[in-house]
């Protein structure tokens, strides 16, 4: 099969008719052709972008909530066709993508549907000078979002909806590891009465058709969620353009365990938290702390529990972990847990390839666990992305803090404890966009969501995402 680009409305063949192969990760096996799109084609995107933007920029706010109301119901009516898709694309269990990938998409158009209704500009009275200031919040433009591979429908919605909610006409570009769930959204997006040119799907590679996004001079913001040495060559490259940037970059999250914590609900949560989609996801918590006086035990009833996940096909029922997304990604994990032993570390558990009765050539990967015995080990201090966790012991709070912190990454933070003066303690000085008190991954919309370091920059969310995606302007009237 091959899927096209959605430009101005219509389906597309690139320009310079070339195309990538597109991997079902679960069966290793090439099962699709994607456009291996060219400046050409962006060009042809922000033609189509710049035309239509006068006409969405000035539709009504219901008008505009009421189309991505459309399409967020559309996703929802198209629920069971978009999770197999994103199972197939991506090798997450399709249980997995029915429970929570395609559903929150369908959430983040039917949020900023209603959010874009509440959002509202700022007035000031100068009193005794007579005058009055209000502020106009006014579309950018153009803007380019780019998303990452690793939640592809969930996370691509999470950029274009708050764009065209604010008024934006959108360049995006989903990543061409798995581009069918974006590519499908197309028809939903044109079924919801959203007009031509508003959003144009671009699908290619980071080096051309990203490349050329994020350089072209009438793309006036870029959104990008992704690996942080791309991250910084977005900004090398669009900074001196003055482009607005929003980087939602890498994590290396540390989980950090009190012995006075929910025993039963931190063993259980942490399963989830170390290998849900496979460890491929950017919040995962990946250093395991423990205090002393628990760690022989939580490390017996985790090896245990983690023993227990069925790895297989991702269209089983039972799978609990299916297939990493591609071979290359694959043997980059295994290579770290290759170099645990180099390090001084012990793999407690897993760390083998594993080949899946029917699924022979998919890339799949046991769930691993290694005992460190220093943060500064590359196992520590480099983002994996994928079914690896380190855990180690502590003995007091500061030296926890301090290996939570001592790190070049700072996206999120989970704290097991039913202790409040440590919680505010540590929620404090904790160096990370995000911390979670006895839970993982519990996420209200209206929150903003993003990292310090070189976790990235600037926060999606809420009316933070609607403030990235407009300009402010101030209006000073004096009066007589």
């Amino acid at each position: 099969m091959k899927i096209q680009n959605y430009i101005d409305g219509e389906f597309l063949n690139p320009i310079a008719d070339q195309w990538i192969d597109n991997y079902n990760p679960s069966k290793g096996e090439v099962y699709g052709q994607i456009p291996d799109s060219t400046k050409e084609d962006i060009e042809l995107a922000v033609t189509a972008a710049k035309k239509a933007f006068p006409a969405w920029s000035n539709t009504t706010l219901n008008e505009r909530s009421t189309i991505l109301s459309n399409i967020a119901q559309g996703i929802h009516d198209k629920l069971p066709e978009l999770a197999i898709a994103e199972s197939k694309d991506n090798g997450k269990p399709l249980s997995l993508a029915s429970a929570i990938d395609i559903p929150r998409a369908s959430s983040n158009f039917q949020f900023f549907a209603d959010a874009i209704t509440q959002f509202s500009s700022e007035a000031h009275e100068s009193v005794g000078l007579n005058a009055i200031n209000f502020t106009l919040r006014q579309s950018i433009g153009v803007v380019g979002c780019i998303s990452p591979w690793n939640l592809p429908l969930y996370l691509f919605t999470w950029k274009i909806a708050p764009a065209l909610a604010a008024g934006n006409c959108v360049i995006a570009k989903p990543s061409e590891v798995t581009p069918m769930t974006a590519y499908l959204l197309a028809d939903i997006c044109n079924d919801a009465g959203l007009p031509n040119g508003v959003l144009n799907i671009v699908h290619g590679l980071g080096q051309s058709a990203g490349q050329a996004i994020i350089e072209h001079p009438d793309i006036k913001a870029i959104s990008f969620t992704g690996g942080t040495s791309t991250g910084a060559h977005i900004a090398r490259t669009a900074a001196p353009m003055f482009k607005k940037l929003s980087l939602e970059l890498g994590g290396k999250n540390p989980n950090m365990i009190f012995s006075d914590c929910d025993y039963e609900k931190m063993l259980n949560t942490t399963v989830r938290s170390s290998f849900a989609n496979q460890g491929q996801i950017c919040l995962c918590g990946s250093r395991i702390f423990i205090e002393e006086n628990i760690y022989e035990k939580f490390k017996e009833d985790f090896i245990h529990k983690v023993s227990q996940l069925k790895i297989g096909n991702p269209f089983d029922k039972d799978s609990d972990v299916g297939a990493l997304v591609s071979k290359g990604h694959l043997e980059k994990v295994k290579s770290y847990i290759d170099i645990a032993e180099q390090e001084g570390g012990e793999i407690l558990y897993g760390g083998n390839i594993v080949t899946v009765e029917g699924s022979e050539n998919g890339y799949y990967l046991q769930p691993t666990i290694i005992e460190v015995s220093s943060n500064d080990c590359k196992l520590n201090q480099e983002e994996i992305f994928g079914p690896v966790v380190t855990i180690m012991s502590f003995k007091n709070e500061d030296e926890v803090l301090k290996m939570a912190n001592g790190i070049q990454y700072g996206l999120s933070a989970t704290l097991w404890t039913n202790n409040l003066n440590r919680t505010m303690r540590m929620s404090k000085q904790l160096e990370t966009g995000i911390v979670w008190v006895n839970t993982w991954l519990m996420r209200d919309l209206r929150t903003p969501f993003g990292g310090v370091k070189a976790s990235g920059v600037g926060r999606e969310g809420g009316f933070e995402a609607l403030r990235f995606f407009t300009e402010p302007k101030n209006v000073c009237i004096s009066y007589d």
